[in-house]
């Protein structure tokens, strides 16, 4: 828990490297994500980082808010937009590292194994980090692209790829489609040349090539298409076109490039 922990901080660092120098007209540049800043992202970011401390400690109040936003009562998204655009983007930053502090310090002690609710199925301590820190890679990814940076890929990618493969079958469940029993071996080239694995080594489908490209694709910041990944068998061409590794509804995805602008993101992504 330590090692994932400082991971996240790594991450985060990385992402406020990014932005912490911006002036008003950085903060408002638009994202992929249409109809959404550079400000709104961190936003993001803040307000989740916010809902996941109330889960943790709070959990039976999280819980009732939680019921409310799936049952369409109420909509954390315009919620997040509202509150990040109405600071200023030093704001935005400070808002989200307190929020951030916070949750990396009330998970600190938990067992990992602890379970705790969220927007949908509950989940362990580790696997809500984990969650964070691909949440956190994800939106940075679009900071990036918006600013026109080129990220160096890390070692963390392995969180971001381990947490795409475990979604899988939530891929498919959550649009209402039958979960298959088949599995797909995945295997990835890390950043240093490492080598990820997941599923049985005589599964018939599968995906390989570079874990960065895996987790663009799998958090839907990158159209399948758009990568030279080799995916193999019908089950694996069709988890690679669904792919979600966030909680939430359907995600709209992002087109090939060269098509119309990517639809705007929904709650959870």
């Amino acid at each position: 828990m330590a090692a994932l922990l400082d991971d996240l901080a790594a991450e985060t660092a990385a992402l406020v490297e990014l932005v912490e120098g911006l002036d008003d007209g950085g903060w408002d540049t638009p994202t992929p994500a249409e109809g959404w800043s550079v400000r709104d992202q961190i936003g993001h970011l803040a307000f989740f980082d916010d809902a996941a401390l109330q889960a943790v400690r709070d959990p039976a109040a999280f819980q009732v808010a939680a019921d409310a936003a799936l049952r369409g009562e109420s909509d954390p998204l315009s919620e997040h937009l509202r509150r990040a655009r109405q600071l200023a983007g030093h704001g935005v930053l400070a808002w989200w590292r307190g929020a951030r502090s916070a949750l990396a310090d009330a998970v600190a002690t938990l067992d990992p194994r602890h379970r705790v609710p969220w927007y949908g199925p509950s989940m362990s301590v580790r696997t809500l980090v984990t969650a964070r820190l691909m949440e956190t890679w994800a939106h940075g990814q679009d900071v990036a692209d918006a600013l026109g940076v080129l990220r160096a890929p890390t070692a963390r990618l392995r969180h971001v790829a381990h947490l795409g493969n475990a979604t899988r079958s939530f891929s498919f469940a959550v649009r209402g489609m039958p979960v298959p029993d088949e599995e797909v071996r995945v295997e990835l080239e890390g950043p240093a040349g490492e080598r990820w694995s997941w599923g049985p080594e005589d599964a018939a489908d599968r995906v390989q090539g570079s874990a960065l490209e895996f987790c663009l694709v799998v958090t839907q910041r990158r159209n399948i298409a758009d990568t030279a990944l080799e995916v193999r068998g019908p089950l694996a061409r069709q988890w690679m076109t669904i792919a979600q590794a966030y909680a939430g509804p359907p995600g709209p995805g992002r087109p090939p490039s060269g098509t119309s602008s990517p639809p705007r993101l929904r709650r959870g992504d």
